[in-house]
Order: structure tokens, then sequence, then C-alpha cells
């Protein structure tokens, strides 16, 4: 066998080095396109375009927060296939509880803890005042929430929770007969409706059906209070807020009632708002306007059917049921005055002009604390 001349395999290369370079090179590149691309193809790209609804939306499976997503990932959501149903917690349907606190009542916490809707599709949201008094409500709220969260039990704890401080100002004194008295009303309201909608705005998520607003000072409801008020199917549902007192006269526990937000308005209502200038507001429930309209508070039956609903116009925020549609759809709290009304009332009067219809149930009773 002929064994070839190393010089001569040199002087080959010098004399044509395009015939023995050009065969190396295109089999390197054959090499590099069989087994480099394909090594390269199978690293993980830099951001994800996959489309997320598919895992939680069509399954029982909480979707996840901000905190347990990917920071190189682009979450998608189709809102199309979120639900508002009358069997919330049979379709898995999350909810998120509001509460404004400027006081935190232990019987308000412990209430919430008797309902009876699935925790694991609870939210929890609450804005709280700046100040001292703020500080204190912050540490007994703090308090009572790591006791729950901290549970070994996954079903004992909320799906989340969320504190907020509020960066507006807020109601110098909490004293109940200072935050009811008329003259204080527009700034107290106004003030309350910026701290309900950075609040809303803060904490509504893409995966949220409905939102439960529940004052801080509400402290006794049904167990079921979410499932009896979605099983109506409205967009805006309130229950009625009554108070335990001891009546004087006939010696005896009795009930009185404390919500009078919740109204139909009338001719004299209509008549008292052509009256009043760009920037007054009309707020129920006070002698010195008298606007006749019928008061949801004053229909209430101790024999009627619990499910007897009525169409209302105006509404208090002490236990209210709204899909979240609603609010997304642009239904907030007005801090201004929006014909002639403003804060909770205000909102009602928008959710109507975005076409939405607002109800009230006068015969199931929610109980406010009695000071």
């Amino acid at each position: 066998m002929l064994v070839p001349n190393k010089n001569h395999l040199f002087h080959q290369i010098r004399r044509k080095p395009s015939q023995i370079v050009a065969p190396i090179l295109f089999l390197v590149l054959v090499v590099y396109l069989l087994f480099g691309t394909g090594q390269s193809a199978s690293k993980k790209p830099k951001y994800s375009y996959k489309d997320k609804t598919q895992g939680w939306l069509l399954s029982s499976k909480i979707p996840p927060g901000p905190d347990e997503m990917a920071k190189n990932h682009i979450m998608h959501y189709n809102m199309n296939l979120l639900e508002t149903t009358v069997m919330p917690a049979f379709n898995k349907e999350q909810v998120l509880v509001l509460t404004p606190m400027s006081k935190f009542y232990p019987e308000y916490w412990d209430n919430l803890l008797t309902l009876s809707y699935p925790r694991e599709l609870m939210e929890l949201g609450f804005i709280v005042p700046r100040g001292k008094e703020g500080d204190e409500v912050v540490k007994k709220l703090e308090t009572a929430v790591k006791a729950v969260q901290r549970s070994s039990t996954e079903s004992a704890r909320f799906s989340r929770v969320t504190i907020l401080r509020q960066d507006s100002e807020s109601v110098e004194s909490q004293l109940e007969k200072d935050r009811h008295a008329l003259k204080a009303q527009k700034e107290r309201r106004s003030k309350m409706a910026l701290a309900r909608n950075s609040l809303l705005f803060s904490t509504l998520g893409p995966f949220t059906s409905w939102v439960l607003w529940l004052d801080a000072d509400v402290i006794e409801t049904p167990k079921t209070l979410i499932q009896d008020l979605a099983s109506h199917n409205k967009a805006v549902i309130a229950a009625n807020c009554y108070q335990r007192y001891y009546n004087e006269e006939t010696k005896k526990n009795d009930i009185r009632p404390y919500d009078y937000n919740n109204w139909v308005e009338s001719e004299e209502g209509l008549r008292l708002a052509s009256t009043l200038g760009p920037d007054e507001i009309i707020v129920e429930g006070y002698a010195e306007l008298p606007t006749f309209r019928a008061l949801m508070a004053h229909f209430y039956d101790p024999h009627g059917d619990v499910s007897t609903e009525m169409q209302l116009d105006g509404v208090g925020g002490t236990a209210v049921l709204v899909k979240a549609e609603v609010h997304r759809d642009g239904a907030m709290f007005p801090s201004f005055p929006f014909y002639h009304l403003i804060e909770t009332e205000g909102f009602a009067k928008m959710a109507k002009r975005l076409g939405y219809q607002v109800f009230g149930l006068p015969n199931y009773l929610v109980y406010h604390y009695n000071e």
C-alpha cells in the first residue's frame, strides 16, 4: 500500500489550497447544522408567550399571583372565560372581600371566619388610614391575619390578603356621632370614596369574579352571605343592615334600621336635586334634607321571604355584592358630586348609567356594631 509523502501533501496544499480546505470547511458546516442548531433549539426562550388561561380558568386550580409569576413571563388572561354564576362556590369563582378599616372590631373578624365560602377562593383586601389610630389597626389586623394564614391546613388559609395604608387624608374623628353629622358628610364620604377606589384598583385581579364590600363594623351576617347574595345573579345587590340594641321602652333586646343609603328615588328627590348647585350633594336619612325616598331599611318584614328583592337607585356600603365586571366597566365610587350623589350612592348611579340594575334584599339582614 502506498503511503502519501508528507512533503508532497504540504506541497499540494500550497499549490491548490481550495481543493483541500473547501471539503474540510464543508464537513464542519454539516456537523454544525446537524448538531449545533439542535442543541441551541432545545434551550428555553427568554420569554414565554404560552396562553396561561388554558391552565387555571378551565380547571380547579387557583390562578398564580404576581409574586408567583416568573419575571420574564408574559401572562395571558382570557376575560371571556370568567364567570359569575348562581353557584359560585361550586364553579370555583374567586371572591374579593374588600373592607375599609378605620377601627378593628374582633367581632367583624370572627364573623368573617364563620363565612362558609371556601377560603381558597376568597381574597381579602383592607385599607387602613394613616396616623396613630391606623398604626393600632394594622397591628391588630396583622395579628389576626397571621393567625389564620400560618395554619398548616391549606383550606383554612385565604387565597391572598392585602393590607394597604391610605395615601390620602382620612376622616379626623371616628366617633359615630361625628361621622354621621350632616355637615361632615360631603368631606367624610369624599375621603371614603378615595379610600374605596384605592382599595379596589389595587386588589382587583383578572381572575376576580365577585367583589363583596363589607364594612369593618358589620359584625354579624349569615354564614352563607356570599352564596346567598350571589344566588340572585344580580350585578349589584345589597343586604339590609340593622343594629341590635336594648329597647328601654319594652325592656327587651330589639333591632332597628341602620343603613339608610339603600333607597328608591322619589319625585321630591329629583326636584330637590334640580335646585342644587353643581357641587352640592344629597345625603339620605337627614331631616334637613327631606327627599321622601323609599328606604329599604323600612321595608323589612320579619315574617317575609328573605329572598324578596326590590330594585334600588342608591346603595350603602355595609354589605354589597358586586359582579367584578361592573367595576371593570368603570363603575367606581365618585369622590365628587355625581348627579348630586357621592361615594356608594354615586356608585349605584354610575352602575345604572352603565346599564346595570341595582337590587336590595329588604328581609335579608346583617348587623352593625352598636357603639
